[in-house]
């Protein structure tokens, strides 16, 4: 009767465990892909069956620890589509954590009520820290789930949080004096809680190494798109320079043309005067020469690829906000739903409307547009549909480093044939 309860409880925790393991790496790899039920439910039972088997079998404890890290490793990295090595690392870790928990919690239990008997899987006390330490994770677990917008920072303290204490307790059990527990199994529960610190010192390392990388992608994409309107707006600016120099000499034709009656003719030539200032004849002013070029120059866009764009506009002065920050979030939002309406069949449905309002302390940028093609999507953000390589899909990757900055957001959603992007930034008056 008592083992049929054992292998209950193997089996249960161990479907448990495995549950607990997929919310909790998502958590930290920042996964946010739903995943299908049947494939959890699947998982978890096989989990338990795996549990149950390599428990008949002759294996030692930590032999079982590690196929049980195999096991969960290779079917995370499966499930949540990520890499091998980085799947085994994690559910290395996680076997780790959750064995020495379950090692803390019944010998815990052993303290409290003065038992005698060793620590086997064959004992009730052992499964009884096997599910105390599913409840700690499930509290983990449950806790990451309701904070979805968690910043990297705060999802390494979640990990850090059984980690640490964990090494704590097995410091603080070492030095109580237990009928139960040799000397040994505390010292290799001490070095493996060594080996758990080790590894949550290069996971951390390794997530930073990768954020530096990704942040150097965009400000050479950012770097990209300045040079881009900086050689644009040079240009403009040298055809001004031509025309308002030869000033004289294109009010001399145009007196020559009205003296002679030539009045088609002038407004052809007036016509002709007027092209190249076009993009800075109707002007957005935000008190930001660089942003209002920006605006201008998508708005002169607009209207030569046939887009309508709405421009609703009223924006703080005198803020600590960056002209490249500001560039970097307008430039790309403005890019990717002109292009994206661009792609509409009909005419009349290629809109975009960009809406900047400010709240108190907050300035709210809204970008709408229709678009055409099927959005893709994976790990929860939008990626890019172009298939020519270079710096795509960095675009709204570069708007959120950029409202970070500010303690802003990025939020995107979708209402029928049309796309929304809201940034909210928060500025101080200077």
């Amino acid at each position: 009767m008592t083992r049929g309860l054992i292998l209950a409880s193997v089996f249960l925790a161990g479907c448990f465990r495995y549950w607990l393991y997929l919310l909790l790496a998502a958590r930290v790899l920042a996964k946010k892909e739903t995943v299908e039920k049947q494939r959890i439910l699947l998982g978890g039972a096989g989990t338990g069956g795996f549990a149950v088997q390599i428990f008949l079998l002759p294996v030692p404890e930590y032999g079982q620890m590690l196929l049980e890290a195999l096991w969960l490793g290779g079917c995370g990295a499966y499930i949540l589509r990520t890499d091998r090595r980085m799947g085994l690392f994690l559910g290395a870790f996680y076997e780790l954590a959750y064995g020495l928990w379950q090692f803390l919690f019944a010998s815990g239990l052993g303290l409290l009520f003065q038992t005698d008997s060793s620590l086997n899987f064959l004992s009730l006390r052992v499964q009884a820290g096997a599910w105390l330490a599913i409840v700690f994770f499930g509290i983990l677990a449950v806790y990451g789930a309701n904070h979805p917008d968690m910043t990297e920072q705060e999802n390494f303290r979640l990990i850090s949080l059984p980690v640490l204490s964990g090494f704590l307790g097995i410091i603080t059990l070492s030095g109580q004096k237990c009928s139960f527990l040799s000397e040994d199994v505390i010292d290799v529960w001490v070095m493996l809680s060594l080996i758990l610190l080790i590894g949550l010192l290069v996971f951390h390392m390794n997530r930073q190494y990768q954020m530096e990388q990704e942040l150097a992608r965009l400000k050479a994409e950012q770097a990209e798109l300045l040079e881009r309107d900086y050689q644009t707006l040079n240009h403009s600016y040298g055809v001004n320079a031509r025309l308002f120099h030869d000033v004289h000499r294109h009010l001399e034709a145009l007196r020559r043309l009205l003296v002679q009656e030539k009045y088609e003719k002038a407004i052809e030539y007036l016509n002709d005067l007027q092209e190249p200032v076009r993009e800075l004849a109707e002007t957005v002013y935000t008190g930001d020469e660089a942003v209002d070029y920006l605006l201008n120059s998508r708005a002169s866009m607009a209207e030569r690829e046939g887009i309508s764009l709405e421009l609703q506009i009223e924006f703080p002065r005198r803020t600590n906000f960056h002209s490249a920050d500001l560039c970097a979030i307008l430039g790309n939002l403005l890019d990717n739903a002109l292009e994206a309406a661009g792609k509409v069949t009909e005419p009349k449905e290629r809109q975009v409307r960009l809406i900047i309002r400010r709240i108190h302390q907050m300035l709210v940028i809204k970008v709408e547009n229709t678009f055409a093609e099927v959005l893709k999507e994976a790990d929860g953000e939008l990626k890019t549909t172009k298939t020519d390589g270079g710096l795509h899909g960095f675009g709204l990757k570069s708007v959120r480093v950029a409202a970070q900055k500010y303690e802003g957001t990025l939020q995107t959603s979708c209402e029928g044939d049309w796309f929304r992007a809201v940034v909210t930034l928060f500025y101080e008056g200077v």
